[in-house]
């Protein structure tokens, strides 16, 4: 039998938690270092806002997060979804903070939220 790709060169993934408390709208950061993020899956409850992003390459001075032609980059979510991302946005990201909402307009959560970003090394 031969082998094939995922047989000789498993796919490592790593998952993080980035969790938003009651009434805020911004997470914590999450380490990046075991990989690009690659699929987001959100909880079961979520107040209807898409995610938004800040990013940092030393875990203290955090900056909205855009691509290079200047638009923030935005995840369309809801709850109880997974979501699959273009890990060409996040190459190179060290420290992520996940956004309910735009940096123009954040949605407070009613309730803490735990969001789960799926790492891979590309």
């Amino acid at each position: 039998m031969n082998a094939t790709p995922s047989d000789t060169h498993p796919i490592k993934t790593d998952g993080k938690i980035a969790t938003i408390a009651a009434s805020a709208s911004l997470s914590g950061s999450i380490d990046l270092v075991a990989g690009t993020p690659v699929k987001i899956e959100m909880p079961v409850a979520w107040d209807a806002a898409d995610l938004t992003f800040q990013a940092s390459s030393d875990d203290v001075m955090f900056n909205d997060f855009y691509d290079a032609a200047g638009t923030e980059v935005v995840v369309v979510a809801s709850a109880s979804r997974t979501m699959k991302i273009d890990p060409a946005d996040f190459v190179g990201i060290r420290f992520l903070k996940v956004r309910s909402g735009t940096s123009d307009t954040p949605v407070n959560q009613s309730s803490e939220r735990q969001i789960k970003i799926i790492s891979t090394v590309l």
